[in-house]
Formats: C-alpha cells, sequence, structure tokens
C-alpha cells in the first residue's frame, strides 16, 4: 500500500464484518483508557465494560528511542493510516520535484532515506526503488524519476539482523543492484523538515520513513503490571498476566519467553498461534477441564522480499533467496489475507504489475493534495495514473 502496489481494501477488511454470523460476538469502537482487574471491567470512553476473561491483543506503536519530536518528520509504517500517509508523501514529493526550478530543492524531493534495516525497512527501499525506476519512466518531463536517491540507514553491522548472515549479504547485494545505497553503522542524530544527520553528516531529504523500532501499547500501564523497557506486559507460561489469572496479553503486547527460552518475536504468526491457545485455555477453564501445557512459539520461518523476483526466505534448516523466495514471500502473503474477495484482487493486481511494471493505485488522498513535512507546504497536482 505505501508504495502504490495494492489498495487499502485489497489488504485490510472490517472487523466488524467478519463477525456478521457471529451473533454472540459484539464489536464496540472506541479508545481503551483504563482497566480495572478488581471489578473485572474495562473503561472505555466513559463507558464500564465488564468482562469474565480478558484478553488484550493492542499491537504495537513506533518507537523512536525517546525522541518523539521526529515522529511528524519521520511517519512509521503500522497502519492502513499510516500507508497511505507515506504513498501520499512519496507521491508528492515526486508532483512537488516536476513543479520546483531550483536543483538543490529538486534533488532533496526525489531523495527518499529510510531508517532501520529490518524485513520493513528493506521493502520499503526495494519498492521505492522500483517504482522510481520502472514505474514512472514516462510521466514526468522535467526530470527522470530513476534519478531518485533512495538511501536506507541501518545501526548494526547487518541488514535483518535475525536473519542467516548469507542472506543479509544476498538482501545487501540485492538493493544495491536496484540503485539503493546502504548505510551499515550508521546512526541516526537527528530529523527536521529539511533531512536526516547521519554520522555527523546531514543527508537532504524531503521524504524520511522510520522503519526502526516499536513499543507496546499501554497495556501494561493500565494493570499496574510489570512490563519490559519496549513496554509489553510480561506474562506466564499460560500468557496469563502473573496475579491475574483471568487476563491475558498476546502479540506485540506481551513478552512470553515462550521461543526455546527466549522472547517470542513480534511477528504475526506468533501473535495467531497466541491467540489460539488462549482461546484453548478459556475454554478449558470454562469446561471445567484442565488447561493445555505452556504455551510453546513455533517459529515457521522468516521472508522478506527485495524487489521483483527478489527475496529471502530463513526456515532455519532452508535457506533460499532470489525468484524462488520472492514467489513463496507473495504465496505466503497471499495466505495471510483475509477472504477470497481481497486474495483474487491481490492476485490480479500482482499478475499486472509483474507484466506491465505499472501500478493502478497512485493516488495521492489526504493532506489536501498537499505533503507535510514540518511546516512545509507546497501546491501539487495529482499524478497521472491516478483520479480522485
Amino acid at each position: 500500500m505505501a508504495t502504490s502496489g495494492l489498495s487499502p481494501g485489497d489488504i485490510a477488511t472490517p472487523v466488524r464484518g467478519l463477525f456478521r454470523e457471529h451473533f454472540n460476538v459484539r464489536v464496540l469502537f472506541g479508545e481503551v483508557t483504563r482497566v480495572d482487574p478488581v471489578r473485572q471491567e474495562v473503561r472505555m470512553d466513559g463507558q464500564r465494560i465488564a468482562y469474565d476473561y480478558l484478553v488484550l491483543a493492542t499491537g504495537a506503536a513506533h518507537s523512536y528511542f525517546g525522541r518523539d519530536d521526529w515522529a511528524p518528520y519521520a511517519p512509521g509504517l503500522k497502519r492502513v493510516e499510516d500507508a497511505t500517509d507515506v504513498r501520499r508523501r512519496l507521491l508528492t514529493a515526486f508532483e512537488q520535484a516536476e513543479v520546483t526550478d531550483d536543483p538543490v530543492e529538486q534533488a532533496s524531493l526525489l531523495t527518499f532515506l529510510i531508517v532501520g534495516g529490518g524485513p520493513t525497512g528493506v521493502e520499503l527501499a526495494g519498492a521505492i526503488a522500483e517504482l522510481a525506476k520502472f514505474g514512472m519512466e514516462k510521466d514526468f518531463r522535467r526530470f527522470d524519476p530513476a534519478a531518485a536517491r533512495v538511501i536506507l540507514v541501518q545501526a548494526g553491522p547487518r541488514l535483518l539482523p535475525t536473519f542467516a548472515e548469507a542472506l543479509s549479504q544476498r538482501t545487501r547485494q540485492a538493493l544495491e543492484k536496484l540503485g539503493v545505497e546502504v548505510l551499515l553503522d550508521s546512526r541516526v542524530e537527528s530529523i527536521d523538515d529539511s533531512g536526516v544527520m547521519v554520522n555527523g553528516r546531514t543527508i537532504a531529504a524531503r521524504t524520511v520513513l522510520w522503519a526502526a523500532g516499536v513499543v507496546a501499547s499501554p497495556a501494561a500501564k493500565w494493570l499496574g503490571a510489570d512490563a519490559d523497557p519496549a513496554g509489553r506486559v510480561k506474562v506466564g507460561p499460560d500468557l496469563s498476566v502473573p496475579g491475574l489469572p483471568t487476563v491475558f496479553a498476546i502479540g506485540d503486547t506481551a513478552l512470553a519467553n515462550a521461543w526455546n527460552g527466549a522472547p517470542v518475536p513480534g511477528l504475526a504468526p506468533a501473535a495467531k498461534q497466541g491467540g489460539d491457545y488462549v482461546a484453548q485455555v478459556i475454554r478449558a477453564h470454562v469446561e471445567g477441564r484442565p488447561a493445555p501445557a505452556a504455551f510453546q512459539y513455533q517459529h515457521l520461518g522468516s521472508l522478506a522480499t527485495i524487489g521483483r523476483k527478489a527475496a529471502v526466505a530463513d526456515f532455519g534448516f532452508v535457506k533460499l533467496h532470489g525468484g524462488l523466495a520472492w514467489w513463496l514471500w507473495g504465496a505466503v502473503h497471499l495466505g495471510f489475507l483475509v477472504g477470497l474477495r481481497n486474495r483474487i484482487s491481490v492476485m490480479l493486481d500482482w499478475f499486472w504489475a509483474y507484466l506491465t511494471y505499472r501500478s493502478g493505485t497512485r493516488l495521492i488522498t489526504g493532506g489536501a493534495g498537499s505533503q507535510k513535512t514540518g511546516q512545509r507546504h507546497a501546491a501539487n497536482t495529482l499524478p497521472r495514473q491516478g483520479a480522485a
């Protein structure tokens, strides 16, 4: 979505619609502000919602490591709204580059810097580079989109640190083949509306994206429970909160040492496994049966896409890269989508993009058609491939 590959409706499904036929399920829209475990109530927008069992799956937000003032200049990518905002910033940068007469300003507009060399940062860098090189080659008249500069900044010594080192090296080579500048052992020291300072050097970049860290929701504060430095609730072997046997936490909300004694990673499969396990625990409690054995996360592998027919897959005993890993990544992505309609739509969109190198979702939406980088505002036109 963030790089115009798919539309929001192709990957997101309304929660209420999922439970249309489940009449014992009630969906409420609001903001949770507190949990009262003594009264067994959830406080939401002034309401008190009673519970017998509570499962907290409130996810995570972006962590700027104490520099929240960077957030307006370097948005992260967690929600549908984040993706549409990133898409707007990317596409508007190209539109503003077409308008400006200042070559220095144009160079700044055509510089895209991503902070963080994990799967999200790698995928963003590769997708932006492909969009610039192959998706807009005939769209602009005053500059060549392929001249856009894409920079990926990683604080550590290699990309994808949770993958095997050989795959990290393959990833770097694939990105550099696309023209991405990879800066390793590089720390971001400041971010503002003009660019980023990295290791004492200022890089003029009007579009900066954050993929460097996450922090859990305030669930631990709601409960008054112990948490790790990232805010994750420390849970027991059955994923319940210590001292609160009817309260459970899963996914990015929880710190569970259930991966061979190590913390469970913040991945979608881990959250799904945790949800399935907690459902079994609650059902056993309700039916008066013994609870299942302690939760154990089963790691099925890690995948990251880099670009067209370029991806890496690490299954421990099997490591793949290149075209085969790319096709596998696509199949897994389709499998994770909810609903047959979404799977078919995404498959057709990808097939068309594979044949033509073009995307059908290059729309600038939100922000009155203008990109906000700090206090900067500039007029622009809609992209030639889209209409509002």
